[in-house]
């Protein structure tokens, strides 16, 4: 058996996973995309995206079919950190403390309308994000593994909300953002979940010790002194687009991508190679994923946001002034 057929048979549950995910779900494939990544490639999504649009279904639609605990949290301008993370309460009966776990101990969690709590209780989860670990009172807990936040935001209430800080947002891998279905999916919808004897049954195709296994896989994945020196490039022109004979964008830019950057889109590259199923990055690998690692990465100037510019437009004018290896 060559290594191409062995690298279909040994994660042909990736494909197992893409198909099932498709029978509850009717469109949103990069989403559906970018969670199969995150879990990979042991990343965070931050979700922009109006109300209805299967963000809750979607997420835990794939938690259930890995099998793996599944919490949502309900971010509310009263929530506690404690409320995430978990507190100490005294038992009576032993004269002592005992831990309370919060919900933060999952596998997966969806933080629903992040940006509606206040700076502490977002900054608890972010570092839970960031450490993998708890600490209470004097012990330190391990968060589940594999651990994946899913947070989402709505871009249309402004009211009551505590926008993330740009330097919590980096600890994101993506940033996904998320459309209305065209009118062909719509009328699927419409088919699938007007009738509640259509609800499908979602059972566990794999289970997490091959996700696990996956992760191991992708150390070995090549990434060639050329598409280290592509995603060098990109991320340096988010700082110096000057560089790049791009001088319109240095008014536009204030913030270029932290060193963050860089590394996610190199692990996220070698998810990507992986769902193609090579043991090797190429360009495309970089260029179809580059936007969602970096659009959360860029700060532009108050002259770009004036003139209504989008980060998405200015990365793509950046990934067109980087020659392709």
């Amino acid at each position: 058996m060559n290594k191409q057929n062995s690298i279909d048979d040994k994660f042909i549950f990736i494909d197992l996973l893409k198909q099932n995910i498709s029978k509850i779900i009717v469109g949103q494939e990069d989403l559906i995309e970018k969670i199969i990544l995150a879990i990979l490639s042991d990343g965070h999504i931050l979700l922009e995206g109006l109300p209805g649009l299967a963000k809750t279904l979607t997420i835990k639609t794939a938690s259930q079919l890995i099998n793996a605990n599944f919490n949502r949290i309900q971010f509310t301008p009263d929530l506690l950190p404690s409320d995430i993370l978990g507190t100490l309460i005294f038992n009576q009966q032993k004269n002592d403390f005992e831990m309370k776990k919060g919900p933060i101990f999952s596998n997966i969690i969806l933080a629903d309308e992040i940006n509606r709590s206040p700076a502490k209780v977002q900054s608890a989860l972010l570092e839970a994000m960031e450490e993998r670990q708890v600490s209470i009172g004097n012990t330190t807990y391990k968060l589940e593994n594999p651990f994946l936040v899913m947070a989402t935001q709505n871009p249309l209430d402004q009211e009551g909300t505590y926008p993330l800080p740009e330097a919590q947002v980096d600890r994101f891998m993506f940033k996904v953002i998320i459309n209305y279905p065209d009118k062909k999916e719509e009328q699927k919808i419409l088919s699938r979940m007007a009738n509640f004897k259509n609800k499908e049954n979602i059972n566990p195709v794999i289970n997490i010790n091959e996700i696990l296994t996956a992760r191991k896989f992708l150390d070995k994945i090549h990434l060639s002194e050329n598409i280290e020196n592509y995603i060098i490039d990109i991320i340096d022109a988010t700082r110096n687009p000057e560089n790049y004979g791009l001088n319109a964008l240095k008014q536009l830019v204030m913030l270029g991508s932290s060193p963050r950057g860089s590394i996610f889109l190199a692990k996220s590259a070698k998810s990507k190679a992986f769902l193609e199923k090579r043991d090797y990055v190429i360009p495309d690998d970089i260029r179809s994923i580059f936007k969602d690692v970096l659009r959360h990465r860029i700060i532009l100037t108050y002259e770009a946001e004036a003139e209504e510019i989008s980060k998405d437009y200015i990365l793509n004018k950046i990934i067109e002034s980087i020659p392709t290896p």
